[in-house]
């Protein structure tokens, strides 16, 4: 069986792609083992490039995030927070007819971090909680603070 992944390095460390079937199904940190670089594995590589170098502000990627029917309405509700802004689990929650301990659940659940924007969910006081991918929190922090500069220098 032939894997189809491909890794980068980024700012914020060595992330891999997974696609099957002609969708990204997974990012994850760290080194992916050896496997078969597909045109879309080469264009999510291109769009993170792009994203880190400031010059990409949505992403434009088949996704297939593995999950539940409510983490998948999680997942599209964080794609649906514009790049450089942020909502509350609350926020979510109320849109979804939900709690945000539910929402929270489902957002450290998240298989694509990053392009499936999970860094811009914050807690009711704007409290950076939990982030599940590279360093944590200070990951979190990272990401907020790149797309808070893009998206300042872009008005």
């Amino acid at each position: 069986m032939d894997i189809t992944c491909t890794s980068l390095m980024t700012p914020v460390g060595t992330l891999s792609l997974f696609e099957d079937e002609g969708k990204i199904v997974v990012v994850e940190w760290g080194q992916a083992p050896k496997g078969t670089e597909t045109p879309l594995l080469t264009e999510a590589k291109a769009q993170l490039s792009a994203y880190f170098s400031a010059k990409l502000t949505k992403f434009d990627l088949p996704l297939d995030p593995y999950g539940t029917d409510f983490q998948k309405k999680v997942w599209q509700a964080m794609c649906e927070i514009p790049f450089g802004e942020t909502a509350t689990y609350g926020e979510i929650a109320k849109k979804l007819d939900s709690s945000p301990r539910a929402v929270g659940g489902a957002c450290g659940k998240n298989p694509i971090p990053i392009i499936i924007p999970c860094h811009r969910v914050v807690g009711s006081n704007g409290k950076l909680t939990g982030y599940s991918g590279g360093e944590g929190v200070e990951t979190k922090i990272q990401l907020l603070r790149m797309e808070e500069a893009v998206a300042t220098s872009l008005l």
